[in-house]
């Protein structure tokens, strides 16, 4: 149906389809929600909303209710579970059309889930796809300057995420609960909307803890846990799910075992081992601000960076800003291309060029000849860190052209060729 409609907007004059737009996606909203009964009264929905750590904390949300002995359904980026069923998520987009979203939670009632985990993005809220679904909870994660050309301003994109916690404030349910990070400038905002229950969390709540390459420590309420999970804002991760996961009643045992089962996600600090003697780790880092972080785990190692800039046609404005992270962290910048679009990949790389001061980087337009020379180039002890795509499975190219792609899989191929060279 979505696909149906998508096709009979084409023909409709673009002037005025930009004027009718708020309209056609409230209807379609509507309507997917009337197809699919109202699915969302039926199941306790957590949205996940912010501009990094969506998924993990999704996935972590997931596990800990797990442990707890519920059955989840979840929505994301990566992927969509229905209690042990999954598929990966290959729309290129966080959260397909509205009568997706709809069919996915009436499917989620159907296998008896209990709860049903959703990240809603800002893009999918500008376009209503959270309308007409009744929330029971939010968890905001942070925000970060992202999709400025697409909303106009920072205001703007910051008001697209506050429209979802108004949808909670206004949400049917009787209980609301937000979750929000403190320790972020908007965290305040979203506590204030107008939830019945309302649950900040803020760092210094997990000390004492520690950060290390292999994984992170940290306290909460009283109860030490180790997880293999890298990065203090991994911490904040692990901080929002077990928060929303208390707000849920349940106890802080529940989420120990299941933060210290939780070994991880595709495309997130993904480690690739061949048996070499070098690091190599998979990220989905696409802002300047999450690079930094990504590159922060592993400033005590040489680093060779893959990179490029996500997205042909949009937050140009970022691309320096990337090559200058890059500039303080890395000791070898191999620039590359990502996901172009209509863009020159050469005009793109130029851009992130432009940020860089040193090291003397290269441009290797080629991601795989890119990532082959990052692993060639890697000596005994190096960390070698390609991001950008994570789990993305495809390259996109001009006119929606698409090239089958996966980052692990292409470093796998590549080490599994060194290690039998050497």
């Amino acid at each position: 149906m979505d696909s149906f409609l998508y096709t009979i907007k084409k023909f409709i004059p673009r002037g005025l389809f930009a004027a009718l737009q708020p309209a056609y996606h409230y209807t379609l909203a509507l309507l997917g929600a009337i197809l699919w009964r109202f699915p969302s009264r039926k199941l306790t929905v957590v949205a996940v909303t912010g501009t990094k750590g969506k998924t993990s904390t999704i996935e972590l949300i997931s596990a800990i209710l797990e442990e707890a002995g519920y059955t989840t359904a979840l929505s994301s980026t990566l992927r969509f579970k229905i209690g042990n069923e999954s598929e990966n998520n290959t729309y290129k987009m966080t959260l397909p059309g509205r009568f997706f979203l709809q069919k996915f939670l009436r499917r989620a009632v159907a296998a008896r889930c209990q709860y049903a985990i959703v990240e809603l993005t800002s893009e999918g809220a500008k376009q209503f796809r959270h309308k007409f679904v009744a929330l029971d909870a939010l968890v905001f994660t942070n925000l970060t300057p992202e999709h400025i050309e697409s909303h106009g301003s920072f205001e703007n994109y910051l008001d697209a995420k506050l429209s979802i916690a108004r949808a909670l404030a206004h949400s049917s349910k009787k209980r609301k609960v937000v979750v929000a990070n403190a320790d972020d400038a908007q965290g305040e905002k979203f506590l204030n909307v107008g939830a019945s229950e309302k649950y900040p969390y803020s760092l210094h709540e997990v000390e004492p803890y520690s950060v290390k390459k292999e994984g992170v420590e940290l306290t909460i309420d009283g109860t030490h846990m180790t997880s293999k999970l890298s990065g203090e804002f991994n911490i904040y991760n692990i901080l929002a799910a077990a928060t929303l996961a208390k707000s849920q009643g349940v106890g802080v045992d529940a989420i120990k075992r299941a933060v210290e089962k939780f070994s991880g996600i595709p495309g997130r600090m993904e480690r690739v081992d061949e048996g070499q003697d070098f690091t190599v780790v998979i990220d989905y880092a696409h802002t300047a601000d999450s690079l930094e972080k990504v590159y922060e785990v592993f400033a005590h190692s040489r680093s060779i960076c893959v990179l490029g800039s996500t997205g042909g046609g949009r937050d140009k404005w970022k691309r320096p800003e990337m090559g200058t992270v890059a500039s303080r962290h890395c000791s070898h910048i191999i620039l590359t291309n990502e996901d172009p679009y209509d863009e020159d990949p050469l005009q793109i790389i130029e851009e992130i060029a432009q940020g860089i001061t040193r090291p003397i980087h290269e441009t290797i337009i080629n991601r795989r000849e890119a990532i082959k020379t990052a692993l060639q180039s890697a000596r005994t002890g190096d960390t070698v860190l390609i991001t950008g795509k994570g789990t993305d499975p495809y390259i996109m190219g001009p006119n929606n052209t698409k090239l089958a792609w996966s980052d692990a899989g292409v470093a796998r191929e590549e080490l599994k060729n060194i290690m039998k060279i050497s």
